[in-house]
């Protein structure tokens, strides 16, 4: 059983960065894809970034260039450096976990129901 603890959410004013770990315990970091997710008040998940087995990474459209994800294989730790932060990244961040590569043909998996392993999730307010 993979269990997955983020930490390093908190409220930082615009412009401002802050980076997330996710710690991993019960999986080796070559053995599955992960992912960060945002979940904005009263809508879905939605991916962020993903760093596929292989190392490859995917970033969602608004957040390339701001933000970056990378991990530890060593420690077992994922990360995401985000950097410039505006209020509309105001939301849930969680960390995802699943035993699959998820780039098929150039195209990513990027759904939540393709995420097997979730964290608990930590909250990321950037004001104004």
């Amino acid at each position: 059983q993979v269990q997955l603890m983020e930490s390093g959410g908190g409220s930082v004013q615009a412009g401002g960065s802050l980076r997330l770990s996710c710690a991993a315990s019960g999986a080796t970091y070559s053995s599955v894809s992960m992912a960060w997710f945002r979940q904005f008040s009263g809508k879905e998940r939605e991916a962020v970034a993903i760093i596929d087995m292989d190392g490859s990474t995917f970033y969602r459209g608004s957040v390339k260039g701001q933000f970056a994800i990378s991990k530890d294989a060593a420690e077992n730790v994922l990360y995401l450096q985000m950097n410039s932060l505006k209020p509309e990244d105001t939301a849930m961040y969680y960390c995802a976990a699943t035993p699959r590569s998820l780039r098929y043909g150039g195209m990513w998996s990027t759904s939540p129901s393709v995420f097997r392993y979730w964290g608990q999730g930590t909250q990321v307010t950037v004001s104004s």
